[in-house]
């Protein structure tokens, strides 16, 4: 086994401790030696004790090389303190000393250094607040952390020291078991902490807070292995710039930014992307107390018309099912409701029921077990100084408790405010199974999530083979690179089985041999690579019916290219066939990115791609299904299938020439730079590439 990983496994969860430094490392020792069950030791020469535990005065004086360290010392002290913890065989330290890579070019040297003293010890940070265990009571933080113990639950992996500090704090009852702050991760990455707490059986999901990853291949991996261990990653990424300084000439450019990159990267490996540290508590709460659903059919409770109707529009813009109950259902609830309520869902049970004991639970379980994939009942709980007696309030928790737990449904008592849950009562839904989510609209949000996760994990693991992410080496966008001129790309796409206009390429001079064998309406284009958006400079012609439109055509074209582009000189012409009985037009392009590699992007095509930037991003290589499930998620999939008397068109074409699209990237990804058809022409029977553009480097590697 790596030593590396072992040791982080060792500093995770340690039999021993030692503390070293001043006031940090004795409030971390004091809070720590109070609920850890091992030795903790103080490392400082000018103490006897350190945080009311034996201080020894060296690292060497130490009675056995400690499994875990909290250095809180000066930077100048901290490089060789750890040289000699690696030297006695400590199994990591959670470095809390800043001054490193954070400060510029003489802190990164610093920091290489640091780095070259751990060896193959595990160290978390530099410039980071610690780690928490509270599966064992480690605790090698600097502020409060409590003292309660979790022996199975969430853990939070976080590029940042205030916000987990911040989520310890929270009052929503989320069981969580460990957190890191991973600091400058000098050593230690993101992916390689999820790496390890993914063997451990305390822990049920992993949040995070990312800023960037440090290596997309080995979070890959992990995420893979998350997705088959069903423990969900929920992550909260700051930052949505684009793919840097990078020049691009196409439009896939413009719409596959670094934001979109991480989303795809997420949505393909079933990563679930929030967007606020509230969301993320609530969705992690759901996943790690219930479960993920296994689909998004959802039968919503209250006991108010007003929250049926709120619950109803949040899960039609959400997209949460809320299907009617079956006619068998109906007529069964009928018999336990009160006349004035109505069997629908939501279902609006009505104050004659609240609190009853008896006839709730059978209510309960009468509509979930209709087919319902995840339930929520909508319950505020009174304070104390508002309603002393919530024992009614209860009832109708735990009857949904019994009924959930019964059928094996995950489900939820969500309120309508987020303080309007108790500790208790929430810890009574936590023993029961369900979970308190606190807050209707964060609270539907999880659910949402949570159905997402369990839908993408069965798409992931539906094939034969275990899922697997690579990533393909893509050229270095700094060398040269050329433009493939339209007629040698359209060749290169239909050699690769990809269907282009019918067409020919020829001189001015020659127009006139070919005029009479062509067969119109047809197209004109100006062939050149420093037109590669040809519209702008006039350098397209449509719908030409005749060749005395052709010739006239030709001479408007060289007179537009002229005013527009004076510099470019026109030789060569496309003259093709006019496609018609369009059904839809799609954007498809490719683009590439060292951390990344292949981009592929889907879009709503032709005059409206940047407009309307109905856009969905892939990582390659993917998968069909989840290019289809692109192609849904667009505005335009409407008209594919048919709309307003149109026809529809055979989807599984599309996907297939889009697959056709993606194969020739793969095949030439260490010289393809960019691709871009715009448009690909959607008919009822054929996907034709009329537009294409080709950005490659300039000799063939």
């Amino acid at each position: 086994m790596p030593v590396l990983p072992e040791n982080l496994r060792r500093l995770l969860s340690p039999r021993h401790i030692a503390f070293i430094g001043g006031s940090d490392a004795d409030f971390s020792a004091r809070q720590c030696a109070a609920q850890f069950d091992g030795p903790v030791w103080g490392v400082n020469p000018r103490r006897e004790t350190l945080g009311g535990v034996p201080c020894f005065s060296n690292v060497e004086d130490l009675p056995e090389a400690p499994d875990a360290v909290f250095l809180a010392t000066p930077r100048m002290a901290a490089t060789e303190t750890v040289r000699k913890l690696s030297s006695i065989g400590a199994g990591g330290v959670a470095c809390f000393t800043a001054g490193y890579g954070e400060l510029g070019a003489a802190g990164q040297r610093a920091e290489a250094e640091l780095v070259e003293a751990a060896g193959e010890m595990a160290l978390v940070g530099p410039n980071c607040y610690g780690l928490v265990n509270y599966t064992n009571g480690a605790l090698l933080w600097p502020f409060g952390a409590g003292n309660h113990r979790c022996h199975q639950g969430v853990a939070l992996i976080m590029q940042s020291g205030m916000l987990p500090a911040n989520m310890i704090m929270n009052d929503r009852s989320v069981p969580i078991t460990h957190v890191i702050s991973a600091g400058n991760q000098a050593v230690l990455a993101i992916e390689d902490y999820i790496d390890v707490l993914l063997d451990d059986p305390a822990v049920a999901a992993i949040g995070l807070y990312i800023e960037g990853i440090r290596n997309i291949q080995k979070f890959a991996d992990a995420a893979i292995k998350a997705i088959i261990a069903n423990k969900p990653i929920v992550v909260l990424k700051a930052g949505k710039s684009s793919l840097g300084s990078q020049i691009s000439i196409s439009h896939t450019g413009s719409l596959a930014g670094t934001d979109q990159a991480f989303q795809a990267l997420f949505d393909q490996l079933g990563a679930i992307r929030v967007g606020s540290p509230v969301e993320m508590l609530e969705t992690l709460k759901f996943l790690s107390v219930s479960g993920a659903p296994k689909g998004n059919k959802l039968a919503a409770f209250t006991c108010s018309g007003g929250d049926a109707a709120l619950v109803a529009d949040y899960c039609d813009r959400v997209g949460l099912d809320l299907s009617q109950p079956s006619d068998i259902a109906k007529k069964a609830l009928v018999t336990l409701l009160p006349d004035i309520a109505t069997a629908a869902n939501p279902l609006d049970y009505t104050t004659p029921l609240w609190g009853n004991s008896e006839v709730m639970p059978e209510v309960f379980q009468t509509m979930v077990s209709d087919g319902y994939d995840v339930a929520v009942v909508i319950q505020d709980f009174p304070p104390p100084h508002i309603h002393a007696d919530n024992s009614l309030y209860r009832n109708d928790a735990k009857s949904f408790i019994k009924a959930c737990k019964a059928l094996a449904v995950p489900a939820a008592v969500c309120s309508d405010l987020p303080e309007n849950i108790d500790r208790e009562s929430r810890e009574i839904m936590i023993a029961g199974g369900v979970t308190p989510l606190q807050g209707v609209d964060t609270g539907l949000d999880a659910i949402v999530n949570a159905c997402r996760y369990g839908m993408i994990r069965d798409q992931v693991l539906s094939g034969d083979q275990a899922p697997e992410f690579r990533i393909l080496e893509t050229p270095v966008k700094e060398r040269a690179a050329r433009v493939v001129d339209e007629w040698q790309g359209k060749q290169r796409l239909s050699a690769a089985g990809i269907e282009v206009p019918a067409g020919k390429s020829c001189s001015v001079d020659a127009i006139d041999k070919i005029i009479d064998d062509l067969q119109y309406p047809l197209v004109l284009k100006a062939v050149s690579t420093e037109l590669p958006h040809k519209s702008e400079a006039g350098a397209v012609r449509v719908n030409l019916q005749n060749a005395e439109q052709l010739r006239s055509s030709l001479e408007v074209m060289r007179q537009s290219v002229a005013l527009t582009a004076p510099a470019v000189v026109i030789e060569q012409f496309i003259v093709e066939s006019m496609i018609e009985d369009v059904i839809a037009e799609l954007m498809i392009g490719i683009n590439t990115d060292p951390q990344f590699g292949q981009l592929l992007v889907i879009a709503s095509g032709g005059v409206l791609v940047e407009l309307v930037r109905d856009a969905k991003t892939l990582l390659l290589p993917t998968s069909d299904a989840q290019i289809l499930n692109a192609l849904q998620d667009l505005k335009c999939f409407k008209l594919l299938q048919g709309f307003r008397g149109k026809p529809a068109t055979d989807i599984e074409r599309v996907v297939r020439s889009i697959r056709a699209l993606v194969d020739f990237a793969a095949t030439h990804h260490r010289s393809l730079v960019e691709m871009d058809i715009n448009p690909l022409m959607v008919t009822r029977d054929r996907c034709i590439a009329v537009d294409v553009m080709i950005r490659e480097l300039d000799s063939q590697i």
